[in-house]
């Protein structure tokens, strides 16, 4: 059980939290497992993660796994004999394109790339100007969690081919 300590003197919560505009109204989105990604140096699940009415279309899906593809074989995406995922999120106007490994037995490590959606510019690495910065939002962590209780689930088996098979196999599906 939690326990929290009482809020500081002259805390004020209506001042607090105040991130979500007058009229948001939160939906759900679908979340659709594709075929593993093998890039050299990884082997990756994919999640194409989307709202209903404006899926991740086969062309989107195909560039955004040639690139990495590409990123890999170039040596600008330095992965070392890892397992993880890669989720393709249409996020209204954009694609990105997250890519996790799991590093140092548990830990999530991203590169983050970002598209316009009707653009044929290409993705971009996406940097950030602080060191507080966005990871993931509410309907990348439907993927996430069940990525982390899947590599819960690896680091407790005897995690040798058959336990990686079964890591690769799980996949999750569905609304978020």
């Amino acid at each position: 059980m939690a326990v929290s300590a009482p809020a500081a003197e002259g805390t004020e919560l209506d001042a607090l939290g105040n991130v979500v505009p007058e009229g948001y109204a939160y939906y759900q989105k679908v979340i659709a497992p594709g075929d593993e990604l093998d890039l050299t140096g990884a082997r990756l699940k994919w999640y194409d993660l989307y709202p209903p009415e404006v899926p991740v279309t086969p062309d989107q899906r195909a560039e955004a796994r040639a690139f990495l593809q590409a990123e890999a074989r170039s040596g600008r995406l330095k992965l070392q004999g890892e397992l993880g995922f890669v989720l393709l999120h249409r996020a209204g106007p954009y694609l990105l394109l997250l890519l996790t490994t799991w590093r140092n037995t548990n830990e999530m490590w991203e590169s983050i790339y970002l598209e316009e959606a009707t653009s044929a510019g290409g993705y971009q690495p996406l940097s950030f100007e602080t060191s507080h910065r966005g990871t993931y939002c509410v309907w990348e962590l439907g993927a996430v969690w069940h990525e982390r209780n899947a590599w819960v689930r690896f680091l407790s088996s005897g995690r040798d081919a058959a336990a990686k098979r079964a890591y690769l196999e799980d996949r999750f599906s569905g609304r978020v």
